[in-house]
């Protein structure tokens, strides 16, 4: 296998035709050498070297623990090399996590990068031997400076300053290029190899590839995205991922895959089309925003560089520059809290992400009493505390996982005593529990209560009904289920109310309308039937033999007798003026009417009608209609030949003056001498008109006016 890998190197350095030093690495300021300077730089020579390595153990907190368990580099044609960068490429907390080279190293000197979680081992006065690196990497130390880390670390382990990401087996490197375009770093990435990798733009489909090219990165750049083909739609436009969608929309799109925007992008502010890892201190870190195609002119958005991405593109060699470890810190995950009511013994589960899970009974200390995923508790009585690791035999600087057993008393639950009640009625409901919260249910095998505490109220029950009743101490259940029946009597019949008219002076006996039952009356009374003679509602309250009620009232209305105040004349209608009542009215007492308005054809002497229509008596009204004639022919035909005013002799002293033309008075009519015949002074008068002044009554006005003689 090493042959046909040697034999790979060797063509494909043969075929490139130059090494990694005159590679564009050397453009990207990457100064790492497999050969000697003074060496003949001879293709079939000069070989990458294949690095491997063995670890993933489980990390011990608060301790120091070896990233490897075995490291080697296997180089047929070299025996050193400038410098090998060690990495937490994935999982790396800033500030918690650190790489320490431990032991002694005569030829070897360390420098920790805190940004980036890497450290770099090189030689103090001359190039280390592979053996003075191997040595070197065997004692390099993980540590955490938390008391309770978690999660995985992985650990790259490689030749060349670019971050290698094991996931992903690509490296990733910052290029530093103050104002450069996106179109302009595209195609400089384009352009770059890293030995025989083909460059691009980093795209970045991951959170590890995120945290190593952005976070972890030295210092911030363009990357790989777009959404200058169609607004909103955001591509990847290099490397092995060209054309694929990573984000749809603006500041609230969504993505089917992984993206990391900075709060409040892409806002697209000035036709912002490219993908930008945002400079340290705004906002998110290693986050993303949207860049026109030159950003600003300074400040954190102008582009301060690029990040170039190797690997996976057609045509790239396999490489063994690179290898990996990692450490692990087990999380244990168990299900937090367990409850057992009264006593018991309950089985208790757990996960661990690695390692073999341990129980004990104290904090700290002891022995394990039992391993596995599951732990069957012996008989409980009261609430106990177990815990868990899975940390190496003889790890004492953790702190153990605890999951509680609680033990719940089981509640006494008491009823208080029901009543029966009568349909229509609600009851409110009482239970006294020792501990827990009291559940209400319609039905006992019912899972969902229908109202939780005290009291229950029920609705509105029309018949006998049950409920069940329970208290609940954290799913410890008060046995078994308590019945609560509640016994419901019927009401009386239904009895409708009774309306009465009754006449003036009149009476009338009240009787409730169900037999056999007691009564109360709103006037007092405890019988069945009551006299009522005035205007009023009487309401009687009906009792059955379980105390069940109903009430039924009689409203009684007293017609008044009718009575005719006046008849008022306009306009020959007469309006006939009464008390209010169900009256109907007439002006001949023959025909009766509704209505309490006539119509009066001529002058005369009339009687006013109103009749009580429930028969509670009547009334009549004289009164006269005042007409006088326009005209009269006093010409002894027997036809008009006397002027005189229709009504007049209703009243006692009645006066008419009449006047010629010329104010000359001719005759005086009163209640003996109504009529004029068209003479004075027992002389016929001629044709003419006449005037005349009526006093007919002291309460009425002096009414004045004209009419003609015609012969």
């Amino acid at each position: 296998m090493q042959k046909s890998v040697l034999l790979f190197l060797f063509f494909f350095q043969f075929i490139f035709g130059h090494n990694p030093t005159n590679d564009s690495l050397k453009i990207n300021q990457l100064q790492t050498h497999f050969w000697k300077k003074n060496k003949p730089k001879n293709p079939l020579s000069n070989v990458a070297p294949i690095l491997t390595a063995t670890g993933n153990q489980i990390y011990c907190p608060q301790t120091q623990t070896k990233i490897v368990t075995d490291f080697n580099i296997v180089d047929p044609d070299d025996t050193g090399i400038d410098a090998i960068y060690i990495q937490i490429s994935s999982g790396y907390v800033n500030g918690q996590d650190v790489l320490t080279l431990t032991g002694i190293h005569p030829n070897i000197t360390s420098s920790w990068n805190q940004a980036s979680g890497k450290l770099t081992v090189t030689g103090i006065t001359s190039q280390p031997t592979y053996a003075e690196i191997i040595a070197a990497v065997k004692d390099i130390v993980f540590q955490n400076n938390t008391t309770n880390p978690s999660g995985t670390r992985t650990f790259s382990i490689t030749v060349g300053q670019a971050n290698y990401l094991p996931s992903t087996d690509h490296y990733y490197q910052y290029v530093p290029n103050v104002g450069i375009t996106w179109s302009n770093a595209k195609i400089a990435a384009e352009n770059s190899t890293y030995y025989g990798l083909q460059g691009y733009l980093a795209t970045i489909a991951s959170a590890d590839e995120a945290q190593l090219s952005g976070e972890q990165a030295a210092g911030a750049g363009w990357i790989g995205g777009s959404d200058e083909q169609i607004e909103g739609i955001w591509r990847w436009m290099t490397g092995p991922e060209i054309g694929t969608i990573f984000w749809n929309g603006g500041i609230n799109g969504f993505t089917s895959s992984y993206a990391k925007w900075n709060n409040g992008e892409p806002n697209n502010a000035g036709d912002e089309d490219y993908a930008h890892i945002t400079a340290p201190g705004v906002g998110i870190p290693g986050s993303w925003n949207d860049l026109s195609n030159t950003g600003e002119a300074s400040g954190n958005y102008q582009p301060k560089g690029y990040i170039v991405e190797y690997g996976g593109m057609p045509g790239d060699p396999v490489l063994n520059i690179s290898t990996s470890t990692t450490i692990i810190i087990p999380v244990i995950n168990p299900v937090s809290s367990y409850g057992i009511c009264d006593s018991g013994s309950v089985t208790l589960n757990a996960t661990a992400t690695d390692g073999t899970i341990s129980w004990y009974d104290t904090q700290t200390g002891g022995s394990p009493i039992t391993t596995g995923n599951s732990f069957t508790t012996p008989i409980l009585n009261t609430t106990t505390t177990y815990y868990l690791d899975a940390f190496p035999v003889g790890c004492t600087t953790f702190n153990r996982t605890p999951i509680t057993v609680t033990v719940f008393e089981r509640p006494i639950l008491n009823i208080n005593a029901t009543t029966p009640l009568c349909e229509g009625n609600s009851i409110a409901l009482n239970a006294n529990t020792s501990i827990g919260v009291v559940k209400w249910y319609d039905d006992i095998a019912s899972t969902t209560p229908i109202f939780t505490g005290n009291p229950f109220t029920t609705p509105v029950l029309n018949a006998s009904t049950t409920y069940y009743v329970e208290s609940d101490n954290n799913n410890c259940i008060s046995n078994p289920r308590t019945t609560v029946d509640i016994t419901v009597n019927q009401n009386p019949p239904a009895v409708s109310d009774v309306e009465i008219t009754i006449c003036e002076n009149d009476e009338i006996t009240l009787t409730a309308g169900i037999n056999g039952m007691d009564y109360e009356w709103s006037t007092g009374e405890l019988s069945q039937s009551i006299l009522a003679s005035t205007e009023a509602t009487f309401s009687v309250k009906i009792t059955n033999s379980f105390g069940c009620s109903i009430n039924q009232n009689f409203i009684v209305n007293v017609n008044e007798s009718p009575t005719i105040s006046n008849v008022t004349i306009s306009n020959n209608f007469a309006t006939i003026e009464t008390n209010p009542g169900d009256f109907e009215y007439s002006i001949d007492g023959i025909n009766y009417q509704s209505s309490n308005t006539f119509y009066l054809p001529t002058g005369g002497i009339y009687i006013a009608f109103v009749n009580d229509k429930n028969n509670c008596g009547f009334d009549d009204f004289p009164f006269s209609h005042i007409v006088y004639p326009s005209v009269f022919t006093p010409n002894g035909d027997g036809y008009n030949d006397y002027w005189t005013i229709k009504g007049m002799s209703f009243y006692n002293n009645p006066k008419i003056s009449i006047f010629d033309r010329y104010g000359k008075l001719i005759t005086i009519l009163n209640s003996q001498n109504p009529l004029w015949d068209g003479t004075f002074n027992g002389a016929l008068l001629q044709s003419d008109d006449y005037w005349f002044s009526a006093i007919i009554d002291a309460t009425l006005p002096e009414k004045k006016g004209h009419f003609s003689l015609k012969r």
